[in-house]
């Protein structure tokens, strides 16, 4: 539980030194920087403590390269999200990503959906409304961008459970973040600005504190069940909501502190709903033996 709070934390780190750069960089620069540094550890235990079992792909090559390509597009639109909205709105925003994984689950996964799941999703979705509308006087550029990039969370957390069978999860984060460096790194003539000395350090940030979140939230995993691990994600508005506040001197306005309630509860939701149901399904296979 400690490393799972820690790791959305660091992930709230990360988007605020993405917000802070954005100011004079693009936010494919910041996403650059970010994969860059955050793949240094991996290039170091693959090409000098001689791990390159992790270059390995068993035998979805091409869904791992897809799984790169739309992480990249995600961060960059993630960044893009934090550059023109509040921390805290973001943040609730981007929580809607678990609305969509039981539409997704449907289409690509077959999965059954039940009417608690399907009440969920539509709660969630009439906060995001209650939140955009007229007395949340939230950019609808930012709204746009958030969404997209929820709706680009679930698929990768989609094609993450479907490539869990097949791949390991280091070789999965390690091609991501190359393949993410190299996609990243084509468009850098073009809107790359030369850091300043002050700037230096926020670069790294964004690298370190994203790598860094990834480890612990790999830690919490390994050690607690996922529904304890995913219920720590929303410490992370606390974090947002903070740190826009101290830093960019926002509060969120009572419309979309209403709006957040509701999407937090929706996913409260689907949370004990899944977990009940691996419950039951748990129960039923010790039965048989």
């Amino acid at each position: 539980m400690l490393a799972a709070m820690g790791a959305f934390f660091m992930f709230t780190v990360m988007n605020v030194f993405a917000k802070l750069l954005s100011a004079s960089h693009s936010v494919i620069e910041i996403a650059f920087y970010r994969n860059l540094i955050a793949c240094m550890p991996f290039l170091l235990i693959v090409f000098v403590l001689g791990k390159r079992d992790i270059l390995v792909i068993r035998s979805k090559p091409s869904l791992v390269g897809l799984r790169a390509v739309l992480g990249a597009v995600s961060l960059m639109t993630t960044f893009a999200a934090f550059s023109l909205m509040p921390m805290a709105e973001t943040t609730v925003l981007l929580f809607t990503s678990s609305l969509f994984i039981p539409v997704l689950g449907v289409i690509f996964l077959s999965e059954r959906v039940g009417p608690y799941r399907w009440s969920a999703v539509v709660i969630g979705f009439a906060g995001v409304v209650i939140m955009t509308g007229p007395a949340g006087q939230v950019s609808a550029i930012g709204v746009t961008f958030a969404i997209a990039a929820a709706l680009m969370h679930a698929t990768l957390q989609i094609v993450l459970r479907y490539l869990g069978r097949y791949e390991r999860p280091e070789t999965i984060t390690f091609y991501f973040l190359v393949i993410g460096t190299l996609i990243t790194a084509l468009p850098l003539p073009f809107v790359a600005v030369t850091p300043t000395m002050a700037e230096v350090p926020l670069l790294f940030g964004v690298g370190l504190s994203g790598a860094l979140a990834q480890w612990l939230l790999s830690i919490a995993f390994r050690n607690a069940p996922a529904a304890i691990v995913t219920v720590f994600n929303y410490s992370g508005i606390v974090w947002a909501t903070l740190f826009g506040w101290l830093i960019w001197n926002d509060w969120p306005l009572p419309a979309v502190l209403i709006g957040a309630g509701v999407v937090i509860a929706s996913n409260g939701l689907i949370i004990w709903r899944e977990s009940r149901a691996r419950a039951i399904t748990g129960a039923r296979i010790r039965a048989k033996f």
